[in-house]
């Protein structure tokens, strides 16, 4: 690829196995030393950074409409000893709608994240949280229409997308800073959406097609890097 020194399918082979599996830079530059592609953990770092946008927006892109149902949960992000707050949205599907960390878990954090989702995927018929306060003035003064349940237990579909982030984090040793966990994760949930189907819903040949057609889309957005 141009401005690289390497062809686009070396790039995105990289970005894919460093997004798919629990792996460092250096596990993906291992990875492509023994397929006989000889790069820094610096370069593979690059194009995690620079490449990992690109699939999730188009990932985004041409994704289905979502599901009117869904799903609004917050946990705790340490970044550099301050508590920070990962939004997460996902739908009655379990697929990934957006992430958002903000330094706060007010109306105030509630409304922006809100604000951001609408923006991007309209209204839901139902929004389900957790027992937060902070989302009762938003919801119904941005939403009123739609229908709000605020109940631990019936939340426990988003409980899934935040192991991945959890098993990133010691990984990385942490993240750095809010800017640097907003960019990573972002792209990390669009793309955990597409190959990570919920196997256990799915029979063995459904799951190879899912498969297939996720690495076929990759290959397509593979074609649409540019340097």
């Amino acid at each position: 690829m141009k401005g690289y020194g390497f062809p686009r399918e070396v790039v995105a082979y990289a970005v894919w196995a460093y997004h798919r599996f629990a792996l460092s830079t250096v596990d993906v530059e291992d990875l492509l030393a023994v397929r006989g592609v000889v790069v820094s953990r610096g370069t593979v770092r690059e194009w995690v950074n620079r490449f990992g946008r690109h699939f999730a927006d188009c990932i985004k892109r041409d994704r289905p409409a979502a599901a009117d149902k869904w799903h609004l949960d917050e946990v705790v992000v340490p970044i550099n000893g301050a508590k920070m707050w990962l939004w997460r949205a996902v739908d009655g599907n379990g697929d990934a709608l957006d992430i958002l960390v903000q330094p706060r878990r007010n109306a105030k954090a509630a409304r922006r994240f809100l604000r951001q989702l609408f923006a991007r995927f309209g209204r839901p018929r139902v929004i389900i949280t957790d027992k937060l306060r902070s989302y009762i003035k938003p919801i119904r003064q941005l939403v009123p229409e739609a229908g709000h349940r605020a109940h631990k237990g019936i939340n426990n579909r988003i409980a899934g997308p935040h192991r991945p982030t959890r098993k990133r984090e010691k990984l990385m040793g942490l993240f750095k800073s809010p800017w640097q966990a907003q960019r990573f994760l972002a792209a990390h949930d669009q793309i955990n959406t597409v190959f990570r189907p919920r196997r256990y819903q799915l029979s063995t040949i459904s799951y190879r097609h899912a498969r297939a057609d996720a690495f076929g889309l990759w290959k397509d957005y593979a074609a649409e890097m540019t340097a």
